[in-house]
């Protein structure tokens, strides 16, 4: 008998350290492999050896998958502390965005197999949008833009809609340096500040 529980025990799969971590990467994994919409919470759940009520305690959906994929980046891109101050509003915005792409570069196969298959889940995606929000927020505040009341509230969508657009590029964008997705950045920020720019003398 205690044989047997010696065997049992050692057949037990190790704990992963950070089960939240351990089921995001299982997630982007299996994502790869078969597709976003394919993969089920209890095939996550099996490859982050996680047992279903821990894994249900960390993530109870696929979209709650997501929104800590999100903060994981959110804290990749934070960890280095704010923007210069003595750059310019547009400067700290490149910085800080495109720490949020070389966080995304590091899980970049996963992270556009979701994407693929988000493309044609609108409901999927529409339940992203308040973790994008956030993560917005966040950027504009790590620059030293407000991100409060109602101007801010415009500024979160208005950049919300310009790092989705810039995403885009970054998914086709198989470069080593990102330069395809550095020029999109760039131009897009160009824009908002010359539309910022008129409006201000308007």
């Amino acid at each position: 008998m205690p044989k047997k529980a010696a065997s049992s025990a050692r057949k037990t799969p190790a704990r992963p350290a950070d089960p939240a971590m351990a089921l995001v990467d299982a997630a982007l994994a299996l994502a790869e492999q078969g597709g976003w919409r394919q993969t089920t919470l209890t095939e996550i759940a099996v490859a982050a050896k996680l047992p279903l009520d821990e894994a249900y305690r960390h993530v109870s959906s696929k979209a709650a998958i997501l929104d800590r994929l999100g903060g994981q980046i959110d804290e990749a891109m934070l960890a280095d502390g704010p923007a210069d101050a003595e750059d310019s509003p547009r400067d700290r915005l490149f910085d800080l965005l495109m720490r949020r792409f070389d966080a995304l570069q590091e899980r970049r196969a996963g992270i556009a197999a979701i994407a693929r298959d988000l493309r044609t889940d609108p409901l999927g995606s529409l339940a992203l949008l308040p973790q994008l929000e956030r993560s917005m927020g966040w950027t504009l505040e790590a620059a030293g833009i407000g991100a409060t009341g109602l101007a801010g509230l415009v500024r979160v969508r208005v950049l919300g809609l310009l790092y989705l657009a810039v995403l885009r590029v970054w998914l086709r964008d198989d470069s080593d340096d990102m330069a395809a997705t550095m020029k999109a950045l760039d131009q897009r920020l160009s824009q908002i500040e010359q539309i910022a720019t008129s409006v201000g003398r308007g």
